[in-house]
């Protein structure tokens, strides 16, 4: 694991070399608890199913990366998608990357997409957010009950370095009065490159309606919803998003 400069910041990184020639470099984006460790080896199969070049990083305050010297604020998925990830794309001289965010990654992949449309190649999201559900906020009161009366806490300092507070970043955040207006379906019309939502028909954390509302409003939206598959994809149906994303990629 490398660490990249960035103004502010060390960023944990991994970055897996092409072995294909002429592809864009795919740009991973963890969910709000993640951190490049977290994904697993679904970077490396990615890289082994596309042939692309794949980035991974932690976000300030995530994994190994150093921490934010603020709380989280409702603004909190703008800032990475409008600061953070450019800063990061021009250190590691990746001009036109090809985003695959996951929850609140795939979330910061959108406005991205939707604040610099000349930039992506293409965007795949899984689970992402656009706007706060019932159904989102009561995944995330059952996440802190869960929290408080489990080895959560343990397991997830295994991956960061202030794990009780990423937790809370995320969950009072998500659950504070000022978040229940939050939402990027503004950004979705601005939006040129093509987009593969993909999202479990069991997503504890939001409806279907979440990736529907791309389509109504990206021309070029490919929808994969999922059977037998929850929030996070890429664990649930691993084969399904790797052959999905491998065939978007091929697209580009």
């Amino acid at each position: 694991m490398k660490t990249v400069e960035i103004p502010g910041y060390r960023i944990e990184t991994l970055d897996l070399p092409a072995t294909r020639p002429g592809l864009p470099t795919l740009v991973l984006l963890h969910e709000g608890l993640g951190c490049v460790a977290m994904w697993r080896d679904f970077p490396q199969q990615l890289a082994a199913a596309t042939g692309c070049r794949t980035i991974v990083y932690s976000r300030p305050g995530y994994g190994a990366s150093d921490p934010h010297p603020e709380a989280r604020q409702p603004d909190y998925m703008h800032r990475e998608a409008q600061h953070i990830l450019p800063a990061l794309l021009a250190a590691m001289a990746v001009e036109r990357p090809l985003l695959v965010g996951h929850s609140d990654g795939g979330s910061i992949a959108l406005i991205f997409a939707g604040s610099f449309p000349e930039r992506p190649v293409g965007v795949v999201v899984m689970a992402p957010h656009e706007f706060v559900e019932a159904e989102t906020l009561a995944g995330i009161r059952a996440a802190r009950e869960l929290w408080l009366d489990s080895d959560w806490p343990q397991k997830l300092a295994r991956y960061h370095r202030d794990a009780p507070r990423v937790f809370a970043d995320w969950n009072d955040c998500w659950l504070a009065p000022a978040f229940r207006d939050w939402n990027i379906e503004d950004y979705l019309p601005a939006i040129r490159c093509p987009v593969l939502a993909i999202q479990g028909e069991d997503d504890e954390y939001a409806t279907l309606r979440q990736i529907e509302v791309i389509a109504e409003q990206v021309p070029e939206t490919r929808l994969l919803k999922l059977a037998r598959c929850g929030h996070t994809p890429q664990r649930d149906q691993p084969a399904a998003v790797l052959a999905a994303i491998a065939e978007f990629v091929s697209r580009r």
